[in-house]
């Protein structure tokens, strides 16, 4: 063989071999076995009223096995530490929400890759518990005007500025010092209500007209400082806003993803039902590039 074809196949050896192990070197988890993931979060990201329930978690915590981390777990191969609980608040990572439960945060530790969460819906009553006061103030009116907006005015939004936007910066913090190398995604909360009233709906969200977009904006205003918090710390922001934009809780059977307070076809009221699960894990999957 001449002095140059050997050289040059020689040369071609060694740039697939240095190839060979670029790729090697880039790919350390599937060397290492399945993804480490962490789902922490309130009832949102346990699916808190669909069923079955998952038989490791605390009864109280009302977890589903079809909420969106079993999905993302189950799609991608990912070794899950499911921890979330229905009712949990940004307090409930680092104390115990429930006797004999252990903090959310000590699922979470230097070996893990991968954590999601929905957080700050329970905080300081700001939101879930709104719906519910709204709805009542609604009945009391037939549906007219807008009791809960002229009840309550900004104070709502007050809230989420001064103590439910910094309790979630402050949460994502502490995953990020616990788990400094993993991907960290929280999740805005999917539509509830639509952007303006729909008289059909009322008997499903009996909600005053005027509250709607009350409630709407409200929603909004939380899932920006929720947004803000995930920027802050250098987690992904999963946006749902514009995907579930018409899956609202007045959307009809097998178009909405969350359920409405009457006439539901599962006990996830005002939660996202099965749908609405599998739409959140499509979202996490595509913002942390898994799958």
């Amino acid at each position: 063989m001449p002095l140059r074809a050997a050289a040059s196949r020689a040369s071609a050896v060694a740039v697939a071999a240095a190839a060979g192990f670029a790729l090697v070197a880039a790919s350390p988890a599937s060397a290492a076995g399945p993804v480490n993931y962490v789902a922490l979060g309130d009832s949102y990201s346990a699916a808190s009223g669909n069923f079955p329930l998952d038989p490791t978690a605390p009864l109280l915590c009302a977890r589903s096995t079809r909420n969106y981390a079993h999905l993302i777990a189950a799609r991608t191969g990912a070794r899950l530490t499911d921890v979330s609980c229905g009712g949990a608040q940004t307090k409930d990572f680092a104390g115990g929400q429930y006797p004999g439960v252990a903090p959310q945060l000590a699922a979470v530790g230097a070996n893990t890759d991968v954590v999601t969460l929905t957080i700050g819906g329970n905080d300081n009553s700001t939101f879930i518990s709104s719906i519910l006061a709204c709805g009542s103030l609604g009945v009391l009116t037939a549906g007219f005007g807008s009791p809960c907006k002229d009840a309550y005015g900004d104070s709502f939004n007050q809230t989420i500025d001064n103590k439910t936007g910094p309790a979630v910066e402050a949460a994502l913090r502490a995953v990020r010092n616990k788990a400094p190398h993993a991907r960290v995604a929280i999740l805005g909360y999917p539509w509830i209500v639509p952007a303006t009233a729909d008289p059909s709906c009322y008997p499903k969200m009996p909600l005053a007209s005027g509250d709607v977009p009350y409630l709407r904006d409200l929603q909004a205003h939380l899932n920006r400082a929720v947004r803000k918090a995930a920027a802050a710390t250098g987690a992904t922001y999963v946006d749902m806003s514009a995907v579930s934009n018409g899956h609202d809780a007045c959307a009809p059977v097998g178009t909405r993803w969350i359920e409405p307070l009457f006439f539901s076809t599962s006990l996830a009221l005002v939660h996202p039902n099965p749908l609405g699960e599998s739409k959140m894990a499509d979202q996490a999957m595509a913002a942390l590039h898994l799958g």
